[in-house]
């Protein structure tokens, strides 16, 4: 009986062993055929996924290409616009060249008239002098000093009027071109010499950008011109906006913050506020590290903070075209070669040469000239006296006090009318004063001559008993030829004869 019973659970034992077994397996092969549904699922979603990523960056990318296509276009316009100005002013330089041949031309001719009517004029000479002498029978030496005298007095009074002729419609002939050509320069250059003094032009992509700088009702450009403080003109061109302003920083300011506002694409009040805050602290940066370009460039030390701020600000100010921070920096080297030529104080001079011009960085806030200005900046911040002075006289608003500020404005002129010149240059100048003098006291019958307007103009003073009007006319057009032959110079020189008769009595 026992055994039996071993035996019987023995058997419900294995039976039960198999059947977990069973279960145990039906269990696994469901698990794994889940497990395998499962990543077939995935990796079907991984793949598509994939594609739609590999979908969306190429859309990207085309959208990138197009953009760039764009830009490339409106760049290649402008390029060729460019050219095309360029082409049509060399048409017009060739064409302006053209008449000037055309008028030399006509002087060689005129030229060529007047040694005809020579030639004539000998023979005449020639046929009056066989007359003479067989009708008055004079000697041969009378009759040719009187036959002489009358063919000059003659030929002189005929050349005069024909010279006076000649030079009157010279004069008016060039009087009416150069308004021609004042007109024209006026109309091309005024209004773009105004842009490059108020306004900065800013490309934009598309007209979708330039309805987000608007905004919805013009929220985002009020809020820009509030911020900025400039105005913004988005309908001058359809593919550029321009920032316009009468202070440099500002327009500097609005260029940089309007420029990453475009780039960036997210237009609004909040973003334009941190924008423009980031801009205007990146250019004060600018204006820092600039000042302390100029200061180390020019060899000067021992300014204040304030003054050499100012000095970094000239760098986004110009005048009639000339870089000031460049001008300033140039001005100083010059103005301490000259003072360490003649035995001057060259700390002074370099510093008050770098300083004369740094009223320009405020003179759209302050009311006055900038080199009243300059001078006040300088006292403000206690730079010494003679450097004031030269900062203040460099134009001859004050007196200048100073060998110093004399040199300061010989480097001004220097650097402002022919920038990169040194003292050879200016020492030039002296001499081809003093040649002008020298030409015009060489004529005969002058008294005195005096060199006027910087070399521009000699005035000649003769004696009216030794000199008649015809020598006058003659001994100015001397000189001219004179001067043309043996000096350089630029522009023109005017030559003045002035020959005056006084007649003066008392009555007691």
């Amino acid at each position: 009986m026992t055994l039996n019973i071993i035996i019987l659970v023995l058997a419900i034992i294995l039976i039960g062993s198999i059947l977990l077994l069973l279960i145990y397996r039906y269990q696994k092969n469901v698990l794994e055929t889940k497990y395998s549904l499962n990543n077939e699922r995935l990796n079907a979603e991984y793949d598509q996924k994939m594609r739609d990523l590999e979908l969306s960056v190429k859309d990207e990318l085309h959208a990138k290409r197009d953009t760039m296509d764009k830009e490339l276009f409106v760049r290649r316009k402008r390029v060729s616009e460019e050219e095309s100005r360029m082409e049509s002013r060399r048409n017009k330089m060739d064409q302006r060249s053209s008449r000037l041949d055309q008028r030399s031309r006509d002087l060689k001719k005129l030229n060529l008239e007047i040694k005809q009517k020579k030639k004539q004029i000998d023979a005449k000479l020639k046929t009056q002098f066989e007359e003479l002498q067989r009708v008055a029978s004079m000697t041969k030496l009378e009759a040719k000093d009187e036959l002489m005298s009358l063919v000059e007095r003659e030929s002189r009074e005929d050349m005069a009027k024909m010279i006076r002729n000649i030079e009157q419609e010279a004069k008016t002939e060039g009087e009416n071109k150069a308004r021609k050509l004042l007109v024209m320069a006026m109309q091309r250059v005024s209004s773009d010499q105004v842009s490059e003094h108020s306004t900065t032009t800013i490309p934009i992509p598309s007209d979708d950008i330039k309805g987000r700088i608007i905004g919805r009702n013009g929220r985002n450009i009020r809020s820009f011109e509030q911020v900025a403080g400039v105005d913004v003109v988005v309908d001058g061109a359809p593919d550029s906006v321009m920032v316009a302003s009468f202070d440099p920083i500002r327009r500097e300011i609005a260029r940089r913050a309007l420029s990453k506002l475009i780039l960036d694409g997210r237009i609004h009040p909040a973003q334009i506020e941190k924008v423009v805050s980031k801009s205007r602290e990146d250019v004060e940066i600018i204006i820092k590290e600039e000042g302390e370009k100029a200061v180390y460039d020019a060899g000067v030390l021992g300014l204040q903070a304030q003054i050499v701020r100012l000095l970094g600000k000239l760098k986004f100010r110009t005048s009639y075209g000339q870089d000031q921070h460049s001008h300033a920096i140039e001005t100083a080297l010059i103005a301490g070669v000259i003072a360490a030529e003649i035995g001057a104080d060259v700390d002074v001079s370099k510093t008050a040469g770098l300083l004369h011009d740094i009223g320009k960085a405020v003179d759209h806030e302050v009311s006055g000239t900038h080199a009243a200005i300059g001078a006040e900046i300088c006292r403000r911040y206690g730079v010494s006296s003679i450097v004031c002075n030269a900062v203040a006289a460099h134009h001859h608003e004050v007196e200048q006090e100073s060998v110093e500020a004399t040199i300061v404005e010989v480097a001004d002129a220097i650097s402002g009318s022919r920038p990169g010149a040194r003292r050879e240059n200016f020492e030039q100048y002296v001499k081809r004063i003093r040649s002008l003098e020298e030409i015009a006291n060489s004529a005969k019958g002058v008294k005195e001559a005096f060199a006027l307007q910087a070399g521009r103009e000699v005035r000649l003073i003769v004696s009216p008993d030794k000199v008649d009007d015809l020598e006058a006319m003659q001994i100015a057009k001397d000189v001219a030829l004179k001067a043309e032959e043996n000096l350089q110079y630029p522009g023109q020189i005017k030559v003045t004869v002035i020959r005056e008769t006084r007649a003066v009595h008392y009555a007691k």
